[in-house]
């Protein structure tokens, strides 16, 4: 910061001042990119970072589908997987945080596509509907989570099994909770993201030292790095391994959601791509400890194989550290993930605006309004209705939830493809670039990444036990077909007449 000539005022406003220029530099990029102003910028790094730790939910993903990595290949696949996972997804968001950088929107992902391919108006539309779907299935995902917790603490406190209907009663509550949040509007859903980076961190930490030192028999160091378990049906031990990726990359998903506030934070073309990139990084290591905690303390698998517990790793905390140990870990876990569910909605929300602001979503004066806290309610209540019609599914089969669920996280890699798909194969789609950039690496980068999207999309919709019937079957591809034949339809009877790109809404005279 240059240092004023005359002293004639205090440090704190120099502060403001400084503060007001970030806020119109901000401000002056959204404008270059065809945009007026309609958000108050008031998130720091901490929320915008905390944002996307959030929507990862690092401690959440681990403890929901560690059995996935437990059950297909063990210790040995989890501990490979996470560490190769997190690097493949640790150029990802390198990737997309250089795109970031260049076009600082709520759109996120779905802009990107737009504005590197003008051209072929049906991929950003694409990307958008799938990517804003993606995100209300990942929220109703995390809420029948958070009623999956509070019945497995009922269970272990009280010795009562919840039934469908009340977890589905409980994720409901906690639908709408989130949309209360989500309602009351930024500087509540930022303390919240810099709130749950601490608990992410503190939780962490009372996680690993409780399953460290109450755990009876501690597993060794060859247990823990070259186990192989396999209880998927399938004979070949490579594959199995590679079921077990499944639970690395479903645990990293949401690094790009600090895209979705650019508008509501100062200076987004360096806070945002930051918080991409670093959010994946402090999880990577994050959940790298806890994951050794887990497997170091983890006194039988087959235990947790054949748990009645509501989740599985209530099943290995309770057998590492007790009762109610076990629930002091799962409380610490379920908060995580409500919080985590709020920021899904958070997203969905900013990606309905910002549809509807290019004319690519219906009811865009709707979709468009914000209430006095600076929320685009619309497109809260419309997550927290879908979200709440999803939940219904679990009632009457476990499996058709699963299938949306499992949907919800091949979507969000599909729509990770497409800007990284012109990226490797348009390179001179972005002329002018943001702060952020990989210089030499970028094309590298962008292969590798993309490369990883293939794999993983493909892995996603395989059978994931044999023999296949129609109970263990998965049912993904079905999710994921259907709901692009939709977008399909939408398009050819609605989009393709409405939307033609992002809509200037500021033209300087």
């Amino acid at each position: 910061m240059v240092k004023p000539e005359r002293s004639d005022f205090s440090t704190g406003d120099v502060f403001v001042k400084e503060e007001a220029h970030d806020v119109a530099v901000s401000d002056q990029r959204l404008l270059d990119l065809g945009y007026k102003p309609e958000f108050r910028r008031e998130m720091s790094l901490f929320g915008v970072l905390g944002l996307s730790f959030c929507a990862m939910g690092i401690l959440t993903g681990m403890s929901s589908a560690i059995q996935t990595g437990l059950f297909s290949g063990g210790p040995l696949g989890l501990f490979w997987g996470w560490n190769i996972c997190s690097f493949f997804m640790f150029l990802i968001a390198l990737s997309l945080a250089e795109i970031c950088s260049t076009y600082p929107t709520m759109g996120g992902l779905y802009f990107w596509v737009c504005k590197m391919k003008p051209d072929v108006p049906i991929l950003g539309f694409f990307t958008g509907w799938l990517y804003a779907v993606a995100m209300v299935f990942t929220g109703s995902s995390g809420n029948l989570s958070v009623a999956l917790y509070l019945a497995s603490m009922a269970e272990l406190g009280q010795g009562r099994a919840l039934t469908r209907i009340e977890i589905t009663a409980i994720a409901w509550a906690v639908n709408i909770f989130s949309g209360i949040i989500n309602t009351i509007g930024t500087k509540a859903i930022g303390r919240m993201s810099t709130f749950n980076v601490w608990w992410t961190l503190g939780g962490t930490i009372v996680l690993v030292i409780t399953l460290l030192v109450k755990a009876p028999v501690k597993n060794s160091p060859d247990f823990v790095f070259t186990n192989f378990q396999n209880f998927t049906g399938w004979e070949s031990k490579g594959f199995v391994v590679l079921l077990g990726f499944l639970q690395a990359v479903y645990t990293l998903e949401g690094c790009e959601t600090a895209a979705q506030l650019a508008e509501e934070a100062v200076r987004a073309e360096i806070l945002a791509p930051l918080a991409v990139v670093g959010s994946i990084a402090g999880s990577w290591l994050i959940g790298l400890a806890y994951m050794l905690a887990l497997l170091f303390a983890v006194q039988s698998i087959p235990s947790v194989q054949a748990t009645t517990l509501a989740l599985p790793v209530a099943q290995l905390f309770y057998d590492a550290v007790g009762p109610r140990l076990a629930q002091m870990c799962l409380f610490v876990t379920m908060l995580a993930q409500v919080m985590a569910t709020i920021t899904a909605f958070t997203a969905s929300s900013r990606l309905f605006y910002a549809l509807a602001r290019d004319d690519a979503f219906p009811l865009k004066k709707q979709f468009m309004a914000l209430n006095r806290y600076q929320a685009p309610y619309w497109g809260v209540w419309t997550s927290v209705l879908i979200g709440c019609i999803i939940s219904c599914a679990y009632i009457g089969s476990a499996i058709a939830f699963n299938a949306i669920i499992s949907s919800a996280a091949i979507s969000v890699m599909l729509s990770y493809m497409q800007p990284i798909i012109i990226r490797v194969f348009w390179p001179g789609a972005i002329q002018e670039f943001g702060p952020f950039r990989l210089g030499k690496w970028s094309w590298p980068v962008n292969f590798a990444s993309f490369s990883f999207c293939v794999f993983i999309c493909v892995l996603f919709i395989l059978p994931t036990a044999y023999p296949v019937n129609a109970l263990n079957m998965n049912y993904a591809i079905v999710a994921v077909g259907g709901l692009l034949v939709i977008i399909t339809i939408n398009w050819f009877w609605w989009g393709r007449h409405s939307f033609k790109g992002p809509v200037r809404t500021f033209t300087f005279k």
